[in-house]
This record gives C-alpha cells, structure tokens and sequence, in this order.
C-alpha cells in the first residue's frame, strides 16, 4: 500500500500543478478522522480555493473528475466522496490495501527503514553522576535514549550514543567523605554523619572493599584500593571506579549500550573548559563585575546574565557544559539530542546562549533536548519511596528483578516525556489485557502459534507466504488490520521528527488491537487452501510489524508466552 500511495500521491501532484503552477509540491494525504468516511482524505481544493478565487466544492468535483481519469486512480481507487466544504475521501479497493502485505513481508526486518541519509547524530542520555546506583528517573531516560536512537537509526542517520560523566564537582568530593566516614566506623544518625554525606548501604559496600584493597574495573578503567582509611583520594578514585561498574551493570541488565563515555574531568584536564572561555572573552560577550566573570546571555534570549567564574575561581555548572557541547559540534556532530530531566531545563538557555556567542558557527537551537519527568512506584497500592540499597530511592535495578527488562522499558515509553509517570508494579506482572507490554507481546505469541501449528501439521512454508494471492482478504476485518499496518512507516517518522517513541507504544497498542479483532472475527487455518495462506500472509505481516516495533522500544517479542 505505500507503494500505491505514492503512485496516488504523484498523480495529485500532477493535476494539482495544472490547476495552479506550484500546488503539486503541496500534494498530501491525511488520515479521515472518521475511518467510515473513507482510506484517504484530502484537503486541497479547499486551500486552493482562496488565491485560485474558486468555490471550493466546485473545485473539489472537478479536481476529483480529473483524478478518476488517471491510471494510479483507476486502478487502487474504488471512489472519491465529496463532503463539507470540498473535502475529498477517498476509498481505496481491497487490492491497494492488499499490497502492503507484501511489502511488509518483503522487507521484514527493515520494514519502515528509510534509505541511509550520511547524516551523523550524537544522542547523549543518562549522564549520571558516579555517586550512587542508577535511580528508576535514570532508567525513563536510559529507556527514551535507547528508543530515540533506534527511531534515527529507522530513518537513515548514523546514531552515536554517548554517556557524559558528571565525575568532577562537589558530589563526588562527598562520595569520598561519606566512604571515608564508613571505613572509620561511623554510619548515618551517627553526630558525626554530616547531612549532606551518602546513606545508602552502597556506601558500606565500597568502604568494605576499599580497606580489603580489591581491585575495581568499570568501562575504561581498573583500581586497587590502598586500604589506607586516609588515603581520601584514593577513596575518590575507588568509589568512582567501583560506581561506574555498578551503573555498567544496571546498564547491561537494562540491554542499553554506548559507544563512547565522555569524562567531564577531561574537560578541565585537556584545558577545554579555560579554551572555551578563552574563545568568549575574545568574542566579547563577558564582563568582570563584583568579582565575578559574568557571560551576556540575555542577547540569546536568557532572561538574565549568567555568572561564568565565581569570585573564589571555579566555574560554574554551565561553563563546563558550554566547553562539552563545543567537542560536539568540533567531532562533526551537526546534530545533537540531549536527554535529561526537567530540573536542568534552566541551563537550556545558558548552554545554547555560550554556544552562540562563542561566534563558531553553531546554529541557533543546538543542541535539542529532550526533557523528561521523574517516576513514581506504586506496589499494592501503595507508594515505593526507598530502596535499601541506595537509602533514599528506588533503582533500577530493583525495578527489573520486580518486574522485567520488557515491562520496564516499555512502561517508561508509554507516556510522553514530559508528563508524570506511575509505575504499577502489580500491573506490570499482570497477564492479562489492561497490562499493555503484555498485551502486545501476547498478540505476537498467538500469530506464531498460528504459523507454527500451520508448519507443524502442514509443513507449511514461512518464506513463501509473500507470494500468496491475496484476494481473500477482502472482509471489514481484514482491511482494517491492513490499513493499521501501512500506517507504521510514517508514524516512525513522525516519531522520530518528535524525539517521541510513546507513539510506538500507542501504536502497537493500537495493532495488537486491531489484530485481536481480526482473530476473533476469522478462523485462520481453514479448509480452503486460498483463504488460508491470504490469512496467514496477513497474520505473518502484522507479527513482523509487532516485532519490528517492539524492537524499537528494545523489547523482546516471544513467540511462546
């Protein structure tokens, strides 16, 4: 069907650009908001009507005559109602519909890729500060991250992943204190716990292997503690060692992978950070004032001048980011999406703002962003506040051994990011219909036990389904389950277009309905040869389009459940 779409687009085009030089560039189709209505609508002649001085519904009707004189009409096209003002719904015949079986069939895995465009992206997601295990708001933006770069990779671009660590700063001269505290024998309540210090039991953990002088290896690399209890750098350097091996494995448990991690310290260490202020001074676009080294963000739009340098030296948060989002645009980045959580939705402004006066070509708008909420856990109806583990949050780890990878992943998918979350975790274990992984994926495992009771009684050929004659699928049905199939490449699209993969779980909702529907409506494997393999052909089709976006989301589709 999206080939047939294409023909009708091409012929609207054509007598679109006849009826006014130009309009054939504007030729779309729109879904009709009412599926009785018809396959296809069309609102051209009404925005023609005004420059071309015509009544739209009289345009309408002799737009809709030439139409039915084309080849492409003739063929897919069963009629063209005319309602409203010069609204065009256009019905389609069974065989237009029939042909994305086909094409769904032909292209399997990549059904709903788009040809390789030789456009490279950077998508930065999680960027957790090796201070403690990742939390359940780490595992919502490891699930977007993961999900976004599969959404660009459906549409042609060279996706790189990449995890910023936040392993400078104050945060993590308090992890090595509140390390230290605990390899002295002290634990909080303790009066000489301070309040800002760590509590989780994690923290216990690290000074135990610290004063055993274990030997700690995370992605890029390895530390033997001294087993001095005041060796406090050493502690630092340990602690964050052994953190980002934790968070590397909730990672793995979570099937998220990365292709570069990118140290902030190395920020400062490389001198990038002094370059990039360097480069804004000599732009012009700072100032000393009571002490401090102020940037003029409020000619990009902030609301105010932001402090760069503080009168005791350091810089802040910002600058750092500035300095980081320049190796982007530097390693060949034009395209840039940053995931984080709304409580950084202040340095938006600030960022872009020092990446603009910085005067290095840098586009308005770099990098996007993607901004998400936190998550709430609600087990037997009542809220989960604390993990043990971590003393003050739920991690996500806890989240995949009460649940599973697949619930988790797309639970935190199934809204949009922006909007408060609740984690069910009794819904999530739920087998049945109001749990919504569950119900995709069972619609997957009854398709493959379809098939595999066709091969197991007729050694029936998987493979050779998409050369059925598809004549048969002709019903109510049938059709709609189609039509909901050939909707999938231009929502992955739009999905991506939006930074938004909770419209593939929408959507997969949606088909795992619609196909729920068909089952119930039509015995599959009956006597008539014909009907059979057009029905199994149907039935395979939306499985591999089940498949092919649950794999987006990174969620497996079992063919036994």
């Amino acid at each position: 069907m999206l080939s047939v779409k294409q023909e009708l687009l091409a012929a609207l085009a054509a007598e679109l650009e006849k009826l006014s030089p130009g309009a054939g560039s504007k030729a779309a189709f729109e879904s009709p908001k009412v599926a009785a209505h018809g396959d296809l609508a069309c609102t051209a002649a009404m925005q023609l009507a005004k420059p071309l001085k015509a009544n739209p519904r009289q345009l309408a009707q002799s737009l809709s005559a030439s139409l039915q004189t084309t080849t492409p009409f003739m063929t897919w096209v069963d009629a063209i109602d005319i309602a409203g003002p010069g609204f065009l719904n256009i019905r389609l015949k069974p065989a237009a519909k029939q042909q994305i079986v086909r094409e769904v069939l032909a292209a399997a895995d990549r059904f709903g890729f788009q040809p390789v465009r030789g456009q490279r992206v950077l998508v930065e997601f999680v960027s957790a500060n090796p201070t403690g295990p990742l939390h359940v708001g780490h595992g919502r933006q490891a699930a977007l991250g993961d999900a976004i770069c599969h959404l660009f990779e459906t549409q042609g671009w060279d996706v790189h992943r990449e995890f910023y660590y936040n392993d400078a700063g104050v945060q993590i001269g308090t992890l090595a204190t509140s390390v230290q505290l605990r390899a002295k024998g002290f634990k909080p309540g303790d009066p000489e716990w301070p309040e800002a210090a760590y509590n989780g039991d994690y923290i216990a953990d690290i000074a135990a292997d610290f004063m055993a002088r274990k030997t700690v290896r995370s992605d890029d690399r390895e530390f033997t503690a001294s087993g001095d209890v005041d060796d406090l750098d050493g502690m630092r350097l340990f602690a964050v060692a052994y953190l980002r091996h934790e968070q590397d494995l909730d990672l793995k448990a979570f099937e998220v992978r990365f292709d570069h991690y990118y140290l902030e310290s190395s920020l400062y260490t490389s001198g990038k950070v002094d370059a990039a202020v360097q480069k804004l001074r000599e732009a012009g676009k700072t100032y000393e004032h009571d002490g401090a080294l102020w940037l003029r963000t409020t000619e990009y739009g902030d609301d105010k001048d932001r402090v760069m340098r503080k009168g005791d030296g350091s810089y802040t948060y910002f600058v750092p980011d500035v300095a980081y989002h320049i190796t982007k645009w530097e390693r060949g980045f034009s395209k840039v999406v940053n995931i984080q959580g709304t409580d950084h939705h202040g340095t938006i402004a600030r960022v872009r703002a020092g990446l603009q006066a910085v005067g290095a070509g840098i586009p308005e708008g770099y990098p996007d962003y993607v901004l998400h909420t936190m998550v709430r856990v609600m087990r037997g109806g009542h809220e989960v506040k604390i993990s043990k583990r971590a003393g003050s949050y739920v991690t996500l780890r806890d989240l995949i051994e009460w649940t599973s990878k697949d619930a988790v992943r797309f639970f935190l998918l199934s809204r949009k990011p922006d909007t408060e979350y609740v984690f069910d975790i009794d819904l999530a274990l739920a087998q049945n219909s109001d749990n919504p992984v569950y119900y995709v994926q069972y619609a997957h495992a009854r398709i493959c036990s379809v098939l595999a009771a066709w091969q197991d009684k007729e050694g029936g050929d998987l493979a050779a389904l998409k050369d059925a004659e598809l004549g048969a699928l002709d019903s109510p049905a049938a059709q709609a389950l189609m039509l909901q199939l050939a909707k999938y490449p231009e929502m992955l699209a739009a999905a991506a277009q939006d930074f938004a993969p909770h419209d593939v779980s929408f959507y997969l909702r949606e088909l795992a309905a619609s196909y729920h529907s068909y089952y119930d409506a039509e015995r599959i494997l009956v006597d008539d040869q014909a009907v059979k393999r057009a029905r199994l052909a149907l039935v395979a089709a939306t499985a591999q389009v089940l498949h092919n976006g649950l794999a987006v989301l990174g969620v497996s589709a079992p063919s036994k459940m």
